[in-house]
């Protein structure tokens, strides 16, 4: 069973997704990383990818995040969404939406910006990547705004990226959470870029 850990709706067992198809995050790993990002949640603008249950959106509003878009391209999951967030009576600061997350990425306008992007795509399929390339390109991200992903460890591997950088990466158990910020511009581009 997934849970509502802290917050407005703790407690709150949430539903799960019909058949195989998804992966919800634990509640240890959860915890953990809202752990991490501390009091940063609240007031925060979330873009929930892939999101399945909803599970880490719902968190972050139940924490007090300011405002949540959950993309998901299968019925049944948003059918979930919706349905977990009726529960917690946290629906009017989310908007719920079906389709590609990619293709969303791709089309996403400057406004707003989101504080947390979060991508736990199917496993396998090489979909973190390419998720985290077209966010590089196209970056709909606050300038003090983090990208997370979740996928299993043995996903891992290098990624061409130009405006992001990872700058923490926690391992728990099969779940290896990777967080990326806007890469600091080298102190040599930034020297020449000052008038003289």
């Amino acid at each position: 069973m997934v849970r509502v850990i802290a917050g407005a709706a703790k407690g709150r067992q949430l539903y799960s997704v019909p058949g195989e198809g998804t992966r919800p995050i634990s509640d240890r790993v959860k915890e953990s990383l809202f752990s991490i990002l501390g009091p940063d949640t609240e007031e925060s603008v979330w873009l929930d990818l892939f999101a399945g249950t909803g599970s880490v959106g719902i968190e972050a509003l139940s924490r007090g995040a300011h405002h949540v878009v959950f993309i998901d391209k299968a019925h049944q999951a948003v059918t979930t969404v919706r349905r977990n967030l009726e529960l917690t009576g946290l629906g009017e600061r989310a908007q719920v939406i079906r389709g590609d997350a990619l293709r969303y990425v791709r089309q996403a306008s400057p406004d707003p910006l989101f504080d947390y992007i979060y991508v736990a795509p199917p496993q396998y399929r090489e979909l973190w990547a390419e998720t985290l390339l077209a966010l590089d390109e196209r970056l709909p991200l606050a300038e003090y705004g983090q990208v997370i992903v979740q996928i299993h460890p043995k996903e891992f591997g290098p990624v061409p990226l130009q405006h992001l950088e990872l700058v923490d990466e926690r391992r728990y158990g099969s779940t290896l959470l990777l967080f990326y910020e806007f890469t600091e511009p080298d102190q040599e581009e930034a020297s020449d870029a000052t008038p003289s």
